[in-house]
This record gives structure tokens, C-alpha cells and sequence, in this order.
């Protein structure tokens, strides 16, 4: 069974330190190249599905939180209030206060709906000591976090679009959901009290997981305190689930800032948002990827995606030319030299990268390669132009798979 805090460290990815603070990891350079690769991936896929991206600050005024509501129903979990004069500012839990005033600071009309706003943004939750664990619970989390605003008409088929946007993803990162699960308020709960509008965002989102055709279950006392969530489940190798990606329906926090678009009869409307994560948090999102995959990553997302092998140092101009071209082509190359040991100890300290490039005297004459593959099959020499080329389309592509899978 992989444990991702174990790993993460034997693999250089990320770590603590008592004096940053439990729950505050710091990522080491392959954790920070892989953490990259995974949010530029997102950023793309988002901006490809038409949302617009934004930065907004992390702090807030406490007033904020009060009127979204996370005051009176989400204090317990949010860092005290820093004394600013005669102010009071917080760090955020959530990004969606300071999206619905990105929303409400410029007049819309129907015409711009649906309006997709995205942003990958930092938050932080004052989560006690006890729950803290690896990168699954930490205290500033790197959040994933889009909010569309649009018209109560198209808010069934942008929630299936964002669905379908996790479920593409999840393909590309060899995710297997656990279950999809419709998170519905439970007894005791502290939630929004609007029996007519729960009704109408449960309908929603129930009718959206049926035209799927996924199987789901419903679960109380699992919803966001202003509305109903489908979760996508993920679980690790000892069965333990958690929530990895939502989409959210919310008529809310629409009323409560007051957010309008002007219809085409003239008059003002209100709005609908949705709240989708296509990854949830960067931290977890990492933290099932190191489990799930042991550290053998899609070949797209690996910190190294190719270990360059000379079997002497007569080879080394050869590998350090072959390393700048895969620069050339964004691809991320290592050096592995004799200095390290004997060719086969290199090999196996590189087990986990998904090609290995060996250049012997042969190879180096001809500007050839001998090709290892992850999975231990092997190639006879070929142009090094032509295995970058392919390993180049493959990475490309964001597949799963890293040679001939689908």
C-alpha cells in the first residue's frame, strides 16, 4: 500500500518543517514541477471550456464573510480576525465571496451569460492539529475554484458541463472516481434556511446526475451550507474516501451580494451561481496521484519524463545536446551520468521515470538512442529526433497511458 506521506518525501516532493508549521508543506523542485504541470493542465482545459481566469487577494475584510454567510456558518473552521486600525480582515476559506464582487463590480447583460470565471487561488481552514495528515489536510490549501453565472435556464446544462469536465480530466490523469455521491443537508447542520430554494438546487442537480447516467448515491449531512453538492469520491489503497471534486448549485450568495444581469426585457435578474472544482484542492489532488500511481505518474505529468542514460563519460556530450533539445520541446530531462554508478544501478534508480534514453558508443555516432520503457520493454537504437518526437506527441496528448495506451 503506497502512503503518499512516505513516498512524497523518498521521492523529493514535498516536506515539513516544524518551524513553517504542521499542515504547511513546502514543495521540494519535482513536487513544484509536478504541481505546475497539474495546474498549467487545468488552466488550459479551463480556458478551453471558455472560463476567464482571475487572481483575487486571500484576505478579506471580516464584513465580507458575514454577508456571504461563512461567518455565521463556517467560523468554527476559519483563522481568527487579524485587527487592521479599525478593521478587521480574515483569511479566506473560500474564494467565492471575492468572485460574486468580481461579478458585481461591472453591469452584465443576458447576453454575456453564462459567464465562467476561474481561478486557481489560495485559501486556508484552521483545521486542529489532530486531522492534519500528508497533503490530504492542510491549513492553506491551493484550491482548484471556478464560479459560473448564469441564467436559471442554463444552469442544468452548464452543471453537466462541468461534470464533463472532471470526468475528461480524471481520464487524462488515471483517476478512477470511488462513487459519485449527491450531497444533501442533514439534521443539526447549520444551514441557509430556504426550504424553496434547496428544493430547487436538489432537483437540479439530481436531474443532471440522471441525463448522465452515472450511478450515485444520496447522502445527508454532506452539503455546503448554502446549497446541495454533487462530490466526486476518490479513494486510497486502504479504502478511506474522500471528496476530490464538486459542482455546486447556489441561490444563495446570488441574493445576498445582490448580483443581477439585465435580461431582455429590460429588467434586472438574478443570477444563478455555480460552484465547480474540476481537481478540488491542489494538496489532495497530489496526495491521490502519488497513492494511486506509486509514483509511476502519467508520462505528462512526471517531474522527470525522461532519464538520459550515457554509458561513459565519452557519452556525455551527447546526453547534455540530447537534454537541451528536450528542453527545446518543453520536455523535462535528467542527466544520469557514470558519476552515479554502474548503468544498471542508473536504470533502477530511475524506475519510476517513464523513458530511459541510453547512449553507448554506437549510439553516439549515429546521434541514436537505445530506448527503455517504465513497464521494462526495450527498443533497439533509433534517431533520437524520432523518440523525442513521439515521447513529445504522447505528452501532448495528456494521456493515462505513456507509450501505446489509449
Amino acid at each position: 500500500m503506497h502512503d503518499h506521506r512516505k513516498l512524497g518525501r523518498e521521492l523529493d516532493l514535498f516536506d515539513t518543517d516544524p518551524l513553517i508549521g504542521a499542515g504547511l508543506p513546502y514543495w521540494l523542485p519535482d513536487g513544484a514541477a509536478l504541481r505546475h504541470t497539474l495546474e498549467e493542465y487545468i488552466r488550459t482545459v479551463e480556458r478551453r471550456a471558455g472560463y476567464r481566469h482571475v487572481y483575487s487577494p486571500a484576505l478579506g475584510k471580516r464584513e465580507l464573510y458575514e454577508i456571504s454567510g461563512h461567518w455565521s456558518h463556517y467560523s468554527d473552521d476559519m483563522f481568527p480576525p487579524m485587527d487592521l486600525g479599525a478593521e478587521q480582515v480574515v483569511l479566506r476559506p473560500s474564494l467565492c465571496p471575492h468572485h460574486a464582487l468580481i461579478y458585481r463590480s461591472r453591469s452584465h447583460s443576458y447576453r454575456e451569460l453564462p459567464l465562467r470565471m476561474a481561478e486557481l487561488g489560495a485559501m486556508y481552514r484552521s483545521e486542529l492539529s489532530g486531522v492534519l495528515s500528508g497533503l490530504t489536510r492542510v491549513r492553506a490549501i491551493q484550491l482548484n475554484d471556478a464560479h459560473i453565472f448564469c441564467t436559471p435556464g442554463q444552469a442544468a446544462e452548464e452543471a453537466q458541463a462541468a461534470l464533463e469536465l472532471i470526468r475528461g480530466a480524471y481520464r487524462a490523469l488515471g483517476i478512477v472516481p470511488a462513487r459519485y455521491r449527491l450531497s444533501l443537508p442533514g439534521p443539526g447542520g447549520k444551514y441557509v434556511a430556504a426550504p424553496e430554494l434547496w428544493q430547487r438546487s436538489t432537483a437540479l442537480l439530481t436531474d443532471v446526475l440522471d441525463r448522465s447516467g452515472l450511478p450515485y448515491e444520496a447522502a445527508e449531512g454532506e452539503a455546503a451550507f448554502y446549497g446541495p453538492k454533487i462530490d466526486v469520491q476518490v479513494a486510497d489503497r486502504a479504502g478511506r474516501e474522500s471528496t476530490l471534486s464538486t459542482v455546486q448549485v447556489d441561490f444563495h450568495q446570488p441574493a445576498r451580494f445582490d448580483l443581477h444581469y439585465i435580461g431582455a426585457d429590460g429588467a434586472k435578474h438574478r443570477p444563478v451561481m455555480i460552484h465547480r472544482s474540476v481537481i478540488g484542492s491542489v494538496e489532495r489532488a497530489v496526495a491521490h496521484l502519488v497513492e494511486q500511481h506509486g509514483g509511476a505518474f502519467p508520462a505528462w505529468l512526471a517531474p522527470t519524463q525522461l532519464a538520459i542514460l550515457p554509458v561513459s563519460e565519452a557519452e556525455l556530450p551527447n546526453a547534455e545536446a540530447l537534454a537541451r533539445r528536450c528542453t527545446g520541446l518543453g520536455l523535462r530531462a535528467e542527466i544520469a551520468g557514470p558519476e552515479r554508478g554502474t548503468l544498471g544501478a542508473r536504470i533502477r534508480e530511475a524506475r519510476l521515470v517513464p523513458y530511459q534514453a541510453v547512449i553507448g558508443a554506437r549510439e553516439a555516432v549515429d546521434d541514436h538512442v537505445a530506448l527503455r520503457l517504465r513497464d521494462g520493454r526495450r527498443y533497439d537504437p533509433q534517431p533520437a529526433d524520432d523518440v523525442l518526437a513521439r515521447i513529445t506527441a504522447l505528452v501532448d496528448a495528456h494521456n493515462a497511458g505513456f507509450w501505446d495506451s489509449p
